[in-house]
């Protein structure tokens, strides 16, 4: 039968031709990836730009602190530390959604299968570019390095500053840290499908917070309803949320903190509890007591989540590898297909052999 007969078929094909007049302009060939690299450099863009805000350090970044996260990031090297932060990730967030990377040859159709679906590529500025690609990707990875720095300074105390909370910034420091760098070396070595597989890598890694922010969210509410969760609070800490907050009943509600060796050296357990009837360092302590777990559960959905998309997608990286063999051939390296960090030269994979036919047709 004659799909052009029938109308459900039309109406179909009238809508991937106006979906194409919005998405080809942009360098996409295919709609799904269009679609992913919408839903991901849009999750990335929205929370991004809702984070601008927060460079106003002592106005909306203070406001928007759960209870008693101003206590600790309002004053010395902390205050210094989340201000480095938030000052250098939030424009790295920005740039790596227009970074790009290797722009094909007008002799070569380009294949969109993997790199348009991240929220760090738009192909095309790819296609006219390449120098600003180079310069921004300078620019973001310097970014990245500086925030990570920034976030060191302020774990011991951000959201309770727990052992797991710690453990799973300076986690996330190291694995955001070192893909760059991978990145960075295999690009200098002109190893073009590695430099794309641990940009991505960095990428998916840092975007993890996101993720916790609605794992986090959810938890909230999980660990109040089921109750019984308590986090240790300095009578100190108490006292400045109370004030903070003009919130009177601070001796009633905590009397333990007025009578002699009534706490635990200066501290006394909070329980965690949010919505009605919470007091602000109960809805501080609910918000703080799943951050930890929610910082490690987001970061290894995102670790498994880049690889499975990275084994989905071998052509492309084949194809790619291709184009790192002639370049490096050209460039007089030694290796050429394989002169990056590569586990044919590092490990016991097989090595890479180069297409017997038509070398020529590998463009640059």
């Amino acid at each position: 039968m004659n799909n052009n007969s029938n109308p459900t078929a039309k109406s179909r094909n009238g809508f991937v031709r106006t979906m194409r007049k919005l998405y080809n302009p942009l360098g996409f060939q295919k709609g799904y990836n269009a679609i992913l690299w919408f839903i991901f450099a849009g999750a990335l863009f929205g929370f991004t730009l809702a984070r601008l805000q927060y460079l106003s350090i002592d106005g909306k970044f203070r406001k928007g602190t759960a209870p008693g996260e101003w206590y600790w990031m309002g004053r010395g090297y902390r205050k210094i530390g989340i201000t480095l932060h938030l000052a250098t990730i939030l424009p790295a967030g920005l740039l790596v959604i227009l970074q790009v990377k290797h722009a094909p040859s007008q002799h070569t159709r380009f294949d969109f299968t993997t790199d348009a679906c991240c929220p760090q590529f738009v192909p095309i500025v790819r296609y006219k570019a390449l120098l600003f690609h180079r310069m921004n990707g300078y620019v973001v990875i310097l970014l990245l390095l500086v925030s990570n720095a920034g976030a060191i300074m302020v774990a011991r105390r951000s959201y309770g500053g727990g052992f797991e909370l710690q453990t799973g910034i300076g986690l996330l420091v190291i694995v955001t840290t070192g893909a760059a760098v991978m990145a960075y070396i295999n690009i200098k070595r002109l190893q073009i499908e590695e430099h794309r597989a641990w940009m991505l890598r960095t990428w998916f890694y840092a975007g993890s917070i996101i993720t916790l922010r609605i794992i986090m969210i959810i938890s909230t509410v999980i660990v109040s309803q089921i109750g019984g969760f308590y986090r240790a609070m300095s009578c100190d800490e108490i006292a400045w949320i109370y004030a903070d907050k003009n919130r009177p009943g601070l001796r009633d509600e905590y009397p333990q903190c007025f009578v002699p060796n009534g706490t635990a050296n200066g501290y006394v357990a909070v329980e965690a509890k949010f919505g009605a009837g919470a007091d602000p360092a109960q809805i501080g302590t609910s918000l703080h007591t799943p951050f930890g777990a929610a910082a490690w559960l987001a970061l290894f959905l995102h670790a498994v989540g880049v690889e499975i998309y990275l084994r989905l997608t071998p052509r492309e990286s084949e194809r790619l590898r291709k184009i790192s063999y002639q370049k490096q051939l050209e460039a007089g390296f030694k290796h050429p297909g394989s002169a990056g960090i590569k586990s044919d030269r590092l490990g016991d994979a097989d090595a890479w052999e180069p297409p017997q036919e038509g070398k020529e047709k590998i463009v640059n």
